[in-house]
């Protein structure tokens, strides 16, 4: 079994108002188009109305790190692995996921994460044997094997209303 994971657990401040309520269900939309057994949102600062099953970390504010713990712990015994995406990347490309899916699939690393334009980001798959080693700033403090996937388009980074992609701004 292999879940996905979106973290979506933080404040927002940069944005100015919770920028999941309008990020999500356009990141859930990708992730659900790839071939992932399951979905579990980790919330946090701000309630969040989703379909999605969720988990709620109390310590979010302690980092990524703590947020992906929340929904590691969350997961089934069965899951051999998560994968984790950011709910600020509305622009994810399902066919990344994938991408990043099969190279863990053939390599078995502990760490796959996908890069755009030699930057590391998202999608990235941990292994359970990773797990216990999340450290507080996250997933990418760990070393991992990385997939090129500038072809696909980077998945956003939405801090500010500013960085919006077109489609999702209001008027």
């Amino acid at each position: 079994m292999l879940p996905a994971i979106v973290l979506a657990a933080g404040s927002a401040s940069r944005f100015g108002s919770p920028k999941q309520r309008l990020l999500l269900a356009p990141v859930l939309e990708r992730v659900r188009a790839s071939s992932v057994d399951d979905v579990l949102v980790v919330l946090g600062a701000h309630e969040v109305e989703t379909d999605a099953r969720t988990v709620l970390c109390r310590d979010w504010e302690r980092g990524p790190g703590a947020s992906l713990r929340c929904g590691l712990e969350a997961l089934p015994p069965g899951a051999e692995a998560a994968l984790v995406v950011l709910a600020d990347g509305p622009d994810l490309a399902p066919a990344a996921i994938e991408r990043v899916l099969a190279a863990w699939g053939a390599s078995g690393a502990a760490v796959v994460a996908a890069t755009y334009c030699g930057r590391r980001s998202h999608p990235v798959v941990i292994a359970r044997a990773a797990w216990a080693s999340i450290p507080d700033e996250g997933a990418r403090a760990l070393r991992a094997e990385l997939v090129p996937c500038d072809d696909l388009g980077e998945p956003g980074d939405v801090d500010t209303p500013a960085d919006l992609p077109a489609r999702l701004r209001g008027g």
